[in-house]
């Protein structure tokens, strides 16, 4: 039943998987080649779901709205759903413990604060892109005769073998019957928009596979629909962390959870080896600019980081915010807090964050530098250094020691 697609498994037709291929979105496909010949025939109407557990989304979910973005890229109606529904219980998916329960005013006002992200990304005119809540249909499900209709496409021994229970299961940690039954409601979900919407295609992250699988076996089996489930790598920085997650929390794309600034840092702060995969994943710019970008070496990656983190704060937050960011980090980064030069040190290729806390004057000795590092104050670019992490700094960052004291490593 399902088929996965593994790299270079074959040659895409239609623009749709050939844009996210190339920009390196597919992990697994239920049906690739079905998938890819509907997307080569026809305008394909797909969806993903975002539970509204928080105001603000954050970069973590980045990767899936940039999926429905490519969508409508390549000419297709993407569906934002919203888990107005699905909210009052909380995906379970390799989570330890149980979501707090949720309220519907607030699960309503997170719903609200959310869709200003989207139209920063998806053009929700007419006959562009929806977003609808699955509270539509949920809240009005009538017990029995959803188990009775749904529930017995589903059996107990299948729900079990799925990573997300299994993990709980092996931790020994409760798993309730509420949690339970959130796997069969996002299938159904799949199965609602089909018939209303003729939704084809949901997509998601890799954590989603098992959730997506029900979904598309339940058309079929239901309906006799064919439909497709495609999912995203776990996107993951290069040394392994989970992308978005930071010293100082998550990484939100609202501006009243963090400003334009901060998140221009973020992504001025990628490590080289993320440049290039990040600029295809997280910006529209054209694949051959991206490629000179990723070829630059030493000092000069930095120019890319910069214009990732331009373009990347432009899509969320407007190219306005993104030029101010981009300023403000250059007036910082220059000057001091009173608008007097910063101290300078040159350095030839690299040097240890030691050597350089004691060039700029910022620490008395190296001994001093040490004891700097072990407590946490001594940081790059903002981001806080761990003892235990061999750290070569190279010119063009900046290198504080506490909340005021800061230099700048020139070539």
């Amino acid at each position: 039943m399902t088929k996965l697609f593994k790299q270079p498994a074959m040659a895409f037709r239609s623009s749709l998987l050939k844009l996210l291929n190339e920009r390196g979105y597919i992990h697994q496909a239920t049906d690739a080649e079905g998938l890819d010949a509907l997307a080569a025939r026809e305008v394909v109407t797909g969806y993903i779901g975002f539970d509204a557990t928080a105001p603000s989304l954050h970069v973590g979910s980045l990767v899936q709205i940039m999926m429905l973005r490519r969508m409508q890229q390549a000419g297709h109606r993407p569906i934002v759903l919203m888990g107005g529904g699905t909210s009052k219980i909380g995906d379970p998916s390799f989570k330890a413990e149980e979501r707090k329960l949720l309220g519907e005013d607030v699960i309503a006002g997170h719903i609200a604060s959310i869709r200003r992200v989207f139209e920063r990304f998806l053009d929700f005119g007419e006959g562009g892109a929806v977003m609808l809540d699955n509270a539509e249909w949920l809240d009005a499900l009538a017990y029995i005769p959803f188990l009775r209709d749904i529930g017995r496409h589903f059996t107990i021994n299948r729900m079990l073998t799925f990573d997300s229970v299994q993990l709980r299961l092996e931790r020994e940690q409760p798993l309730t019957f509420l949690e339970f039954n959130y796997m069969i409601l996002q299938a159904y979900d799949f199965l609602e928009l089909s018939r209303r919407e003729g939704c084809r295609l949901q997509l998601g992250g890799s954590d989603q596979w098992g959730n997506i699988v029900n979904g598309v076996e339940l058309c079929r089996r239901a309906d006799g629909t064919q439909v497709y489930g495609l999912t995203t790598p776990l996107i993951t920085t290069a040394d392994g962390a989970k992308m978005g997650k930071t010293e100082q929390g998550a990484v939100w794309l609202n501006a009243d959870a963090l400003s334009p600034y901060d998140y221009w840092q973020f992504w001025r702060n990628a490590q080289d080896a993320d440049v290039g995969r990040f600029l295809r994943l997280f910006t529209d710019l054209p694949l051959d600019e991206i490629a000179k970008l990723e070829a630059l070496q030493g000092q000069e990656i930095n120019d890319a980081k910069k214009v990732l983190a331009d373009h990347a704060t432009a899509m969320a937050h407007g190219e306005e915010a993104a030029i101010e960011a981009g300023e403000t980090a250059r007036r910082t980064f220059e000057e001091g807090a009173a608008g007097e030069a910063l101290p300078t040190l040159k350095v030839a290729g690299s040097t240890s964050l030691v050597e350089a806390l004691v060039g700029l004057g910022l620490a008395a000795s190296k001994n001093e530098a040490r004891r700097l590092i072990a407590q946490g104050g001594a940081r790059i670019d903002g981001e806080p250094m761990r003892e235990d992490v061999p750290i070569a700094v190279t010119c063009d960052v900046r290198i504080s020691a506490g909340r005021k004291k800061h230099g700048v490593l020139v070539p």
